[in-house]
């Protein structure tokens, strides 16, 4: 096994700042992490940028830099503000070549050692619902639109199918949710990625005639990416999307579905004398976690009995009143 030791995130100006810096300061949160390379990819101006897409707070670069976040500027050449996704296809680049990586989107909170994850081998997220295709009555089916898209770039789709399920249920394809991806090697996994997608954007499969391409192009290409690569779906026991990371998209979701476990590393990092008042700049963490209104709605939700679809449960947050972001 060859572990992980470089991790890719994404800061920009906005939410995406508070959150990089969460995710830097749960990270070093544990001692296993500190010699792991942390690289924070940072848009920059320019044409596909209306506004300047940079970390706004100074006090949030100068806590990025002190928990050892190498802060590496990204200029877009293909997407930008119309897709902002693609800044994690984009900054791929960014990390040293013919090295195992991580990507993290920066909505992530890190609740474990991650110095012994594998990179041997491509995979990405299962915290995945059934987004892409949307089969129609008189469109093509699952079968048609992944065997399209396979066939395409010369990819067996074979070995990829879970024969589990049937050929109707999109369960039986690989499918992704792009919010963490590995890989033994970002540029070949960026080349690829970008390939794959900005084809499939230029000109998609007659199949694909009914199909909605944003916001799911990522998720429609890094399939084909980790079948090239040999890779697959992962290790039940990677400890991602588990016990050592849980992907929370807003801080109502974490409290209403997080274990006690991440709640107190949300709540200790936030919480440190250094950091507490830049979070508490940010409204959701101002309400959820300083005004204490994530723990009570943590109290009024059964965790046992949680909607099934992040739709779902967002419109549940929505009313009681807690939903932030």
């Amino acid at each position: 096994m060859t572990a992980i030791r470089n991790i890719l995130i994404i800061a920009q100006h906005g939410r995406l700042q508070y959150e990089a810096l969460l995710f830097a300061a749960s990270l070093r949160h544990f001692p296993q992490n500190n010699d792991l390379r942390l690289i924070v990819a940072e848009p920059q101006p320019g044409p596909l940028w209306e506004d300047d897409p940079r970390i706004s707070r100074p006090a949030i670069r100068r806590e990025l830099r002190a928990l050892g976040a190498e802060i590496v500027p990204l200029h877009n050449r293909i997407w930008g503000a119309a897709y902002p996704n693609g800044n994690k296809i984009e900054a791929l680049h960014l990390l040293p070549k013919g090295a195992p990586f991580v990507f993290f989107d920066t909505d992530t909170l890190i609740t474990g050692p991650l110095d012994r994850l594998d990179g041997t081998r491509a995979t990405a997220s299962l915290q995945v619902e059934p987004t892409w295709p949307r089969i129609s009555l008189y469109g093509a089916g699952f079968a048609e639109i992944w065997g399209a898209l396979y066939d395409r770039f010369g990819l067996d789709i074979t070995p990829t199918l879970d024969t589990r399920f049937g050929a109707d249920d999109w369960r039986r394809y690989m499918y992704f949710n792009a919010g963490w991806f590995t890989g033994p090697c970002p540029h070949e996994f960026g080349t690829l990625f970008q390939h794959y997608a900005t084809d499939i954007a230029a000109s998609p499969p007659d199949t694909m005639a009914t199909q909605a391409l944003y916001p799911w192009l990522d998720q429609i290409a890094l399939p084909l990416v980790v079948a090239k690569l040999a890779g697959g779906r992962p290790d039940t026991h990677t400890g991602l999307d588990g016990a050592l990371s849980v992907h929370y998209r807003a801080l109502p979701v974490l409290y209403a579905t997080g274990r006690d476990a991440a709640i107190e590393v949300l709540e200790q990092v936030t919480g440190a004398p250094h950091l507490w008042d830049i979070f508490n700049q940010y409204v959701s963490f101002r309400r959820m976690v300083f005004k204490h209104q994530g723990r009570e709605l943590r109290a009024c939700i059964d965790r046992a009995h949680l909607p099934q679809t992040y739709g779902k449960l967002q419109s549940m947050i929505r009313e009681t009143g807690d939903w932030v972001r």
